[in-house]
């Protein structure tokens, strides 16, 4: 009878963890639309300083400081499913879920101390309009070395596929471990896993989780963010020119 009782249990804790991921798989998608948006928001905006649209510029800006919210609020309940599915054990009495997803979010984002104004994404909307005027010049209350190091902050946590060397915005087919949020070649992880036989560690140095050719995958954020990566990329080789520029000595008219 213990053991009915216990392969029920565990039963209904794994419709819950699939019901979960269904839940969180939704919510990216959702993530992923926020992120395009902030990003044809940030093109506008860059259009609208180019033509010395600030009062336009500024409204913008305030409409993506209110979606850098909702994202960061997205991201926050993903974690709190997460948190309430894994724990989640079936009792004797029904179990209040909003409840718990309630309680878990306050306090996934009460460890947070990102502030819209503070966060990257918002960073980066400021910069490239800083950036139509003002190219290779460190925003108003910044030193360059910050800027470098806010613009380029990103869940992306490696810039190559650890297996083919390319960089990710050269890949053909780029996947994501679920695990340890590495990013592949899809064919070259698939055939890294067969060949160590279903037990393989994932390949990037350091990494010791392991990787399963069921748990790598294109999910609805990584195209975006490789976007992004590409966008940013671009951003900083125009700065990094017109820093050179600035930086020529003048041409000395006596010397010749």
């Amino acid at each position: 009878m213990a053991s009915t009782s216990a392969s029920r249990s565990d039963g209904v804790s794994s419709r819950i963890r699939r019901a979960a991921s269904t839940v969180n798989s939704d919510n990216q998608l959702l993530v992923s639309d926020i992120r395009k948006a902030m990003n044809l928001m940030k093109d506008i905006a860059v259009d609208l300083e180019r033509d010395n649209q600030s009062d336009m510029v500024k409204q913008l800006e305030n409409a993506v400081a209110e979606l850098v919210e909702a994202h960061e609020n997205c991201l926050h309940y993903s974690s709190a499913i997460h948190s309430v599915a894994d724990a989640y054990r079936p009792g004797p009495e029904l179990t209040d879920f909003k409840k718990l997803l309630d309680t878990e979010f306050e306090k996934v984002k009460a460890g947070s101390s990102s502030h819209p104004q503070n966060h990257p994404l918002m960073h980066q909307f400021q910069q490239a309009v800083w950036n139509v005027h003002h190219a290779g010049q460190p925003m108003p209350g910044e030193e360059q070395e910050d800027i470098i190091m806010t613009s380029t902050e990103s869940s992306i946590k490696n810039l190559k596929c650890p297996l083919t060397g390319k960089h990710i915005t050269e890949l053909t087919e780029p996947v994501r471990s679920m695990d340890c949020k590495h990013i592949y070649e899809k064919n070259a992880i698939l055939i890294y896993i067969k060949s160590h036989h279903n037990n393989a560690k994932c390949p990037e140095s350091a990494c010791p989780k392991m990787v399963h050719a069921k748990r790598v995958i294109c999910d609805p954020l990584l195209l975006v963010e490789i976007e992004e990566q590409c966008t940013l990329s671009r951003q900083t080789a125009r700065t990094d020119v017109v820093e050179d520029f600035t930086e020529m000595e003048p041409h000395d008219e006596d010397s010749t």
